[in-house]
């Protein structure tokens, strides 16, 4: 398992809402994010205020969709690479979807994170305010350790 700290940035991404239809395409700033990564395997994604320096530092749901609860991503037909460095660019170059539960990851739109991205859609700087409290570094560091 290696962490991958991503300093907080616009990131483009699409939403496959209807197979039948192009995807929606979004710009929407991030905060910073951790992807905690296997080889060829989907991630687990949290979000930071600040790039974390200690266990007790806290750690947010990221504002995403295709995440589960803990934070492990859903591979959906998404193939990901085997080299680790290549996981977090592959996760955003893959297609969002409505399936998975969109619930708590905004504290402006708790129901559904995709109304969150349409609030944020152009805008320059995710409001950190917003993020959803979900555990501390060490909470993390101890669900990978009993996986």
């Amino acid at each position: 398992m290696v962490a991958i700290y991503v300093e907080p940035q616009v990131r483009q991404m699409a939403l496959q809402a209807d197979i039948n239809k192009p995807p929606r395409r979004f710009r929407v700033p991030m905060p910073g994010l951790i992807f905690l990564c296997r080889p060829s395997s989907p991630p687990w994604v949290y979000a930071v205020k600040r790039k974390p320096t200690k266990e007790k530092d806290i750690v947010y749901a990221a504002p995403l969709a295709n995440i589960h609860n803990n934070g492990r991503s859903c591979q959906g037909s998404h193939t990901y690479p085997a080299r680790v460095g290549d996981i977090v660019q592959s996760f955003f170059i893959s297609f969002f979807s409505q399936t998975a539960d969109l619930r708590n990851r905004s504290q402006k739109f708790p129901n559904n994170v995709i109304n969150l991205w349409e609030f944020l859609d152009g805008k320059r700087k995710y409001p950190m305010d917003d993020l959803v409290h979900l555990a501390t570094v060490r909470d993390l560091m101890n669900m990978v350790v009993e996986r």
